[in-house]
């Protein structure tokens, strides 16, 4: 139904900065919403960022004035572009696409993740 391929982790110094891109492909008559989630290692899946079809953003307070979510609906990608990253930040990225299938139903997929580690 849809298929997310997330792409732009990796290892980076603390204060340092990291883009990541998420492109959506698949059988759907649109994406609705986008964004990404993370998971630290023993913690539970939290929301990071959103942006709808619209445009319109959130964001978790813990990322806000350092992270920026964006979105380009041409090519159904969705990117974050992070700033200013601590070791709090730490995680598996994990992006979804929120769509409605053709038959007009809708449906959450989500990639498989990706790995952004901050150390020095």
């Amino acid at each position: 139904q849809v298929h997310l391929v997330e792409s732009g982790g990796g290892l980076v110094q603390p204060g340092g900065s990291l883009k990541l891109s998420c492109a959506a492909s698949g059988c759907f008559w649109s994406i609705n919403d986008m964004g990404w989630f993370r998971q630290a290692p023993e913690k539970q899946r939290e929301l990071v960022a959103t942006v709808t079809s619209g445009g319109n953003t959130n964001y978790a307070d813990s990322v806000k004035g350092r992270f920026t979510i964006s979105r380009d609906s041409a090519k159904n990608t969705v990117f974050l572009q992070m700033n200013s990253l601590g070791p709090e930040d730490t995680a598996v990225y994990y992006c979804y696409a929120g769509v409605t299938l053709l038959g007009g139903s809708t449906y959450t997929g989500w990639g498989e993740g990706t790995q952004v580690t901050v150390s020095s």
